[in-house]
């Protein structure tokens, strides 16, 4: 006969609270795993512990807070990945402390090789309020090529790295992008948007070495509270070196990657992409899959598409108003191509012209293309968007990622551009939710700080570097929560797998000291988990 004794509990958890996400059901004390799968779950702190058994592992934390993993919705994990061993710049506060870490890494680095940084830190942060320039890096090495990399568009070159990458007087500048330059027509050091210009000469990364620095930034954001992140520029080279840390497992966090078109100016370089990726195209494994391709429709903080001009000191033509990073025309004929291939589009549009550009476009490929499944056509960023762009999106059932991080981060900076009003008007987090749009949250690092607490405090404070800016933007603890969670996991498609702690549901959760949806927000900000479980298994902290 069968038996009526229920199977062993793989884990058994007990906790002060669990917030199983699951609208009107009160926090529970316990909560049981078999497999990768939420088993059970227990109102008592010993409500399962008829489910222990010899090699059940009990993690008994009768003073903590469980919350499902949180999703990042729009990272570059890649740059986190890459920058792992470069110079971290973030601390420095003037020019010269900027120089000093450079010279330190120039001491102990081989002549000839390249140097980088962290893109993760803001000019605005040194006394001196501007990028160092490529006579200044010389000064910190001349032996070396040095690439400093600030947030995802911005880079600086000393003279060795300018020669070596063909930069001179006569280079164009990039498409979407420029090279800065002084009073007789040579670059400064100084590239918006010049990865294209420069990659084809960085060295081509140590296998180990690059794996090693997945792995490592996979369990860095793990170490926050992020569960699953949404890499929105990788390769395909990147994803097969993420499925080599999938096979082994040592991924920290599940991945859902997006093919990056940074550089791109053609359909035919699309189609190339489609055709190098087709096998990843139905792959389901939970910890790994390609979510789809990622385009641009203008740049960021200093080229965003807007309705109104620059401020005036940053102005390089009368009148400046940004610019569109693909021609128009070639852009919507390689999103439809992506759509009619069965595949995902996100686009980042950050100024407002670029958001109303955006829309127009989906709304016409929508048009020729109708019944297309809902989440192909996503608007990332949605910086700056007024009421009637909002609800056009929620009309069209356009889904939107925001990220509060980046305006934290970039706040001062961004006022130098566009004027502090414009800044108190980005990423309006209440707006887009009153609207009836499809909203998820995430960091858009390296440009903002990716965490899962830090995220909570932006979106329900709007604190920023320049202080509160936009407080009617700000949105309630439960709502700032789902944006990383069950809203999160409608935009990939996972909601009967992530999202919530319910029985069957991947055991995805973040164990708390203190109580994310209670704590002051004082203590908010920097508030880090105990513990990262994916399916079950302790990606951070000892379970």
């Amino acid at each position: 006969m069968p038996s009526s004794t229920p199977p062993a509990a793989d884990l058994l958890l007990r906790a002060g609270r669990i917030h199983t996400l699951v609208p009107g059901q009160q926090p529970q004390r316990a909560l049981a795993v078999r497999g990768d799968r939420v088993f059970a779950v227990s109102a008592a702190p010993d409500g399962l512990d008829h489910l222990a058994g010899p090699a059940t592992r009990l993690l008994d934390l009768p003073g903590s807070t469980v919350l499902p993993a949180f999703d990042d919705t729009h990272t570059h994990l890649i740059a986190a990945a890459d920058s792992a061993r470069d110079v971290a710049v973030d601390g420095a506060r003037s020019v010269a402390g900027f120089l000093d870490l450079i010279r330190a890494r120039a001491d102990r680095t081989p002549p000839g090789e390249w140097i980088r940084t962290t893109g993760h830190w803001q000019e605005l942060n040194l006394a001196e309020r501007r990028f160092p320039t490529a006579a200044e890096l010389d000064r910190a090495t001349d032996r070396h090529p040095v690439l400093v990399l600030r947030g995802v568009h911005n880079q600086v070159l000393n003279s060795r790295a300018l020669h070596r990458c063909g930069i001179d007087a006569d280079t164009p500048d990039p498409v979407g992008g420029t090279i800065a330059r002084d009073a007789a027509g040579r670059p400064t050091g100084h590239l918006r948007g010049g990865m294209a210009l420069i990659r084809p000469h960085l060295p081509v990364p140590d296998p180990a070495a690059r794996l090693d620095g997945l792995r490592l930034a996979t369990h860095a954001y793990a170490a926050t509270g992020i569960g699953t992140v949404r890499d929105t520029n990788s390769t395909p080279a990147d994803l097969a070196a993420l499925g080599q840390l999938r096979d082994a497992g040592q991924l920290g966090c599940r991945v859902r990657v997006l093919l990056g078109t940074l550089g791109y100016t053609s359909v035919r370089q699309v189609e190339e992409l489609l055709d190098g990726t087709e096998e990843w195209r139905y792959a389901a494994d939970p910890w790994l899959r390609l979510w789809g391709v990622k385009f641009w429709m203008d740049g960021g903080i200093e080229s965003a598409a807007l309705d109104a001009p620059y401020c005036p000191a940053h102005c390089p033509t009368p009148g400046y108003t940004g610019q569109f990073a693909w021609d128009q025309r070639e852009l919507e004929e390689a999103v439809e191509l992506v759509a009619r291939r069965g595949r995902r589009v996100g686009i980042h549009a950050y100024g407002d012209r670029g958001v109303r550009a955006l829309l127009d476009l989906y709304e016409r490929v929508q048009r020729r293309l109708p019944g297309l499944p809902h989440g192909t056509l996503v608007m990332e960023h949605g910086g700056l968007a007024d009421r009637e762009q909002r609800e056009r999106a929620a009309r069209s059932g356009i889904p939107v990622t925001i990220q509060q991080p980046l305006l934290h981060d970039v706040a001062a900076i961004q006022a130098e551009y566009w004027g502090k009003e414009r800044v108190a008007a980005l990423f309006p987090a209440r707006g887009w939710l009153d609207a009836g749009a499809e909203v998820s949250a995430g960091s858009d690092y390296p440009v903002g700080s990716y965490g899962a607490a830090h995220s909570l405090h932006g979106l329900t404070t709007r604190t920023t570097v320049d202080g509160v800016l936009g407080p009617e933007q700000a949105v309630t603890r439960t709502e700032a929560i789902a944006l990383h969670t069950t809203a999160a996991t409608r935009l990939t498609g996972e909601s009967r797998l992530r999202g919530l702690l319910t029985p069957g549901r991947l055991a995805d959760l973040t164990v708390w000291p203190a109580d994310p949806t209670t704590v002051p927000s004082a203590d908010l900000a920097g508030l880090l988990p105990t513990h990262t479980l994916l399916g079950g298994r302790p990606v951070h902290g000892d379970a």
